[in-house]
């Protein structure tokens, strides 16, 4: 079986910057790490090798620093990775990322199921693994929280997968047929820890670079030239704190706060 785990290189920090002019996070000089929520995405597909067998295969789609996401991802135990990397990737918003993305996975496919992380902790979209898998024309289960079982596809017979979703209610029993996409949540499974042989291996590790030619992809379908969605202002918002202070006795005190409230048409 064959498992794809999409993951992204988030910043490391709390100082982000936003380019006023485009509306897209500046980056540069800014340092980074995987997406913490896709650890769990890279823990689920290296428990379903150790079960059924196979071969895990991570992408991201990034700068060049992005590669220490993917070395990471293979320090924990990921067979292959790939990084998608090119100037003109860069901007793109969910729907451009997603397409460059599926392309990457056609070339690199066929896959069993794909794998991604509830969200991005730069964006907090959750839109990527929905869009992939809609642009990979694959069933999407988003929020999985538990893999009940796999049946892998056998000769003529399709395969599929019974896994429990999070939803607001509580518990959903989901089957789909597979190939599929699944994006999961943190009660999956704690992600384990790199080892000392699986970080001497990422180290020495050679991961191939993707760019826009070899996905045989055009400038307009890509980065912020591929984007449909632009954010139309960028503001930081000033912050005020202007009250009364009311220094009178309980009785009086409670008599001001009604009178506040219905003059604030609030009562």
């Amino acid at each position: 079986m064959r498992i794809l785990v999409a993951i992204k290189y988030v910043p490391d920090t709390d100082e982000i910057r936003i380019n006023e002019a485009t509306g897209t996070m500046i980056r540069e000089g800014i340092p980074g790490t995987i997406n913490p929520l896709d650890l769990y995405a890279i823990e689920t597909a290296l428990r379903l090798r150790e079960q059924y067998g196979g071969e895990v295969v991570t992408i991201s789609m990034g700068p060049p620093p992005a590669e220490t996401a993917l070395r990471e991802a293979l320090s924990m135990g990921v067979d292959l990775a790939f990084l998608l990397t090119d100037p003109h990737f860069a901007g793109a918003d969910t729907w451009a990322t997603a397409y460059t993305l599926s392309r990457a996975v056609k070339k690199l496919g066929p896959f069993d199921i794909a794998l991604c992380g509830e969200r991005a902790t730069d964006g907090e979209t959750s839109q990527v693994g929905p869009e992939l898998g809609t642009l990979l024309d694959l069933p999407v289960v988003t929020y999985v929280s538990q893999i009940e079982e796999v049946q892998p596809a056998s000769g003529d017979s399709l395969g599929w997968i019974l896994c429990w979703r999070l939803v607001e209610e509580g518990y959903q029993l989901v089957e789909v047929s597979l190939p599929a996409l699944l994006t999961v949540v943190k009660e999956i499974g704690e992600p384990r820890l790199p080892t000392f042989l699986g970080k001497l291996r990422a180290r020495q590790a050679v991961i191939p670079r993707l760019t826009m030619d070899a996905l045989d992809l055009s400038p307009k379908e890509v980065g912020l030239a591929g984007s449909p969605t632009r954010v139309a202002k960028v503001f930081y918002p000033s912050l005020t704190r202007r009250g009364v202070i009311i220094n009178l006795s309980p009785e009086k005190a409670v008599e001001e706060i009604l009178s506040f409230l219905k003059r604030c048409g609030l009562l």
